[in-house]
């Protein structure tokens, strides 16, 4: 069982910044994937970006691409707790949705659709003003 909290949401302006945090504990493993979703009202689930945790190799959508950057921390003993950020750059309004984190232990394949991930955080809003 995989645990996942997700903290740093908040209300920005247009050209803002937030970090988001998606903490992960219970069973992990050596080798896996993270990734990041959101949704906004009315609209269906959307990739954001996605790391491999053990060579830090990642993906984007196109949208966020060149603006988000996703990481992870470099613990190398904590087998049960890790923490993946969402770096967020020039916010734009269209990027309004509420953000989730999600694992899927099975595989280190980069994973753009939520189908393939096993565990989900419970989301944090974000909302950036014009």
């Amino acid at each position: 069982q995989v645990q996942l909290v997700e903290s740093g949401g908040g209300l920005v302006q247009a050209g803002g910044s937030l970090r988001l945090s998606c903490a992960a504990s219970g069973r992990t493993f050596s080798n896996y994937a993270m990734a990041w979703f959101r949704q906004a009202p009315g609209k269906e689930r959307e990739f954001v970006a996605a790391i491999a945790w053990s060579d830090h190799s990642s993906y984007y959508a196109d949208s966020v691409k060149g603006r988000f950057t996703i990481s992870r921390d470099n613990a190398k003993n904590t087998v049960f707790l890790h923490t993946m950020y969402l770096q967020m750059n020039s916010l734009k309004p269209e990027d309004t949705a509420v953000y989730y984190c999600a694992a899927d232990i099975w595989s280190i394949v980069l994973a753009t659709n939520a189908s393939e991930y096993d565990y989900w955080g419970q989301g944090t809003q974000v909302t950036v003003s014009s």
